[in-house]
């Protein structure tokens, strides 16, 4: 069973920073592509960014390319998302998932990722 755990979150203003992390159990979580997603309410889970089971390749949601910056520890079992210049419609809750395929290309798609955190909320202020 694999467990993530995400943290980090919380309020800020627009404009500022936030580092949210993802902490998984297991000992193959190198093996897997890893991305972010989030939900704001009323809307359906969306894409943020993801990234490759090496770290090499990243990909990234159009509303947050050149202000997220997705990466991975692989000896610390981590993923990370550095958020930048945040925008009130960025608030949502964010999720990590793990993508449901070993050595597979990441996906943008939720029927990708076979398990899932609990989500951290992110608030920004205008």
């Amino acid at each position: 069973q694999v467990q993530l755990v995400e943290s980090g979150g919380g309020l800020v203003q627009a404009g500022g920073s936030l580092r949210l992390s993802c902490a998984a159990s297991g000992r193959t979580f190198s093996n897997y592509p890893m991305g972010w997603f989030r939900q704001a309410p009323g809307k359906e889970r969306e894409f943020v960014a993801a990234i490759s089971w090496s770290g090499v390749h990243t990909y990234y949601a159009d509303s947050v390319k050149g202000r997220f910056t997705i990466s991975r520890d692989n000896a610390k079992n981590t993923v990370y998302l550095q958020m930048n210049s945040l925008k009130p419609e960025d608030t949502a809750v964010y999720y990590c998932a793990r993508r449901g395929q070993a050595y597979s290309d990441p996906s943008y798609y939720t029927s990708g990722y076979d398990y899932w955190g609990q989500g951290t909320q992110v608030t920004v202020s205008s």
